[in-house]
């Protein structure tokens, strides 16, 4: 084997989402024996995020990759490949719907079920819950001391952090930290949709639906649960959140403030805010500047959003993380040394995250600018205009 020399040294990888597992299941696949650490006392991706429309050419690459195609075949939804988009008033701009039968290059699946079909694959001895890591410090020799605030000490040869927009692994690459993007996002949920209400179910469709108008945004989403996750979003300063009077910790008289502020929007699009169940998630949407790199690091490197966290406005985020996964995989695979292998992948991540970056910053100043709905129909149609061209 070409990477005996890497075999035996200690790999840690900081975060059990989508990408940290990726990237450990296929380092096993290849012979190696990494380390998870994850701060959550158990696996936790069914309660963060949605639905995920897993892309032929970055998830679906990373999947195929670890074995496990058939089986997302059989769990992904096709149908979610189904696309409305209307204004405030409820005028419809684009109304796309998947075909029964004709397997699309971006099927749908829950976040949570994508993590199981990983961690029902992994060496489940290799995940480490519970960890939260306190500080990272570079050693000697490019190996890295990791303190955990349950008083874990460990010593690694090589370092990953696949820990989020806030990675404490990130310091040891770069001063730098994300910039709150301008977009406030409030996360509800409209559960059992189809038998509580089917009127929604109807007007959302089987997978996205966007509404644009006055700067701000209600998006729905239709999850493999049943259930509409819905994200209401505002183009406001970073302090909002703070002073606009909403305690989001009281769902109902939350969502009776948040009905205030697209009061003057349609009734049928503000079901679903009316309609939503449980807990509401306000939370504000962060970015690394476009082309963001780091000093490289033989011993250490990123993925996912500890690498380029951006806007949701591309749909690549999972995407670029098991993408990321499957190219530092591979590229550990093929080197005798950690610098070599971390040197290649980031020459080729800052690649293709630079350009995927550019577009979500992109996407968001237009889907929060005036005639937004407008404005996004006519990009769809030259984008899926140069698809045609270019097949």
């Amino acid at each position: 084997m070409t990477h005996s020399a890497i075999a035996s040294k200690r790999i840690a990888i900081i975060g059990a989402g989508p990408g940290g597992l990726t990237l450990a299941l296929l380092l096993q696949r290849h012979g190696f024996n990494p380390v998870v650490y994850e701060r959550e006392v158990q696996d936790t991706n069914r309660d963060r995020g949605g639905s995920l429309d897993i892309h032929e050419e970055s998830g679906q690459l990373a999947l195929k990759e670890a074995g496990l195609f058939e089986k997302f075949q059989e769990l992904a939804r096709y149908e979610g490949e189904d696309f409305r988009l209307f204004d405030k008033h409820k005028n419809v701009y684009m109304d796309e719907e998947a075909v029964e039968d004709d397997h699309g290059t971006r099927p749908e699946i829950d976040r949570g079920d994508l993590c199981q079909l990983l961690l029902d694959s992994l060496d489940k001895g290799c995940i480490r819950y519970g960890h939260k890591l306190q500080q990272a410090i570079a050693l000697d020799h490019g190996m890295t001391e990791l303190h955990f605030e349950n008083g874990v000490v460990d010593t690694v040869d090589l370092l990953v952090g696949a820990d989020g927009a806030f990675s404490r692994v990130r310091p040891l690459l770069s001063d730098l930290q994300p910039e709150y993007s301008g977009l406030t996002m409030v996360e509800l949920n409209v559960l059992d949709v189809k038998n509580n209400h089917p009127d929604l179910l109807e007007l959302n469709s089987r997978g996205k639906m966007f509404a644009l108008g006055d700067r701000k945004g209600i998006l729905g989403q239709l999850n493999g649960d049943g259930r509409i996750k819905v994200y209401a979003s505002f183009e406001v300063e970073r302090e909002w959140l703070d002073t606009c009077g909403i305690d989001f910790d009281q769902p109902t008289e939350a969502k009776n403030k948040l009905l205030e502020l697209f009061s003057d929007w349609d009734d049928d699009l503000k079901n679903y805010i009316r309609y939503a169940d449980g807990a509401i998630q306000p939370r504000r949407i962060y970015m690394l500047p476009v082309g963001y790199r780091w000093k490289h690091n033989p011993g250490v490197t990123l993925i996912g959003d500890s690498a380029h966290v951006m806007s949701p406005f591309a749909g690549v985020g999972v995407n670029l993380a098991m993408l990321d996964a499957y190219t530092l995989a591979l590229a550990i695979a093929r080197h005798q040394d950690s610098g070599s292998a971390i040197e290649e992948y980031e020459r080729e991540m800052y690649r293709y995250s630079s350009d995927m970056a550019q577009e979500s910053y992109d996407n968001l100043v237009l889907c929060f600018s005036d005639d937004a709905a407008a404005k996004m129909a006519t990009l769809m149609k030259q984008l899926h205009d140069q698809t045609q061209h270019d097949v």
